[in-house]
């Protein structure tokens, strides 16, 4: 294989809209420390910024040929990467409000029986659409949802590989949204 370790960003770069694979090989080893470093100090959460960075590095790869970079790829990246975690950030501000929001109602609501058995019914409806994914897919969503396992983790005690995991966890979300419609919200609620 051949190593493009002297090459600069901007070569790198014309090479990478060609389809140049060595090329994003190189653009991933040279920045993905950096980027990751960069999102951990906003998230302080591994995992996350991991999602975050790869999401970049896939976006890079999949729109290689209209890649459209007016300053530096380094200024590129990060801007991404910073366009992630912000919207990452938002999403978990709304999430935690509505969580509130839904707290302060059920605790002021003092029809609670049918709430529990709404509930119940939610949980049984959530539960029998993940039972119905591919056998490794609901093995991966259990583990990480229901024992709170990493990606990591989920990997070694399934003899998978990472990038397996992370892949059997985006289609299983993927799907359940689909089936689930409005109550996918839900799935993370309770």
């Amino acid at each position: 294989m051949k190593s493009y370790t002297n090459h600069t960003d901007q070569q790198l770069t014309e090479m990478l809209r060609t389809g140049d694979r060595v090329a994003y090989t190189e653009i991933y080893n040279r920045y993905k420390r950096s980027l990751y470093l960069f999102a951990f100090k906003r998230l302080n959460e591994k995992e996350e910024v991991w999602d975050i960075v790869h999401e970049v590095f896939l976006s890079l790869w999949s729109n290689f040929e209209s890649l459209n970079i007016e300053f530096t790829l380094s200024t590129y990246l990060h801007s991404a990467v910073r366009n992630k975690v912000a919207n990452l950030i938002a999403h978990k501000q709304v999430s935690a409000r509505y969580l509130d929001s839904l707290s302060s109602f059920l605790s002021t609501e003092p029809d609670h029986t049918d709430h529990l058995v709404r509930y119940r019914e939610l949980e049984v409806q959530i539960e029998k659409e993940i039972q119905a994914l591919p056998e490794k897919m609901r093995q991966v969503f259990e583990l990480s949802r229901k024992s709170d396992y990493s990606r990591m983790k989920i990997a070694e005690e399934l003899g998978l590989s990472e990038e397996t995991v992370k892949s059997h966890m985006h289609q299983a979300l993927k799907r359940l949204k689909v089936k689930l419609g409005p109550l996918f919200n839900l799935l993370f609620i309770f």
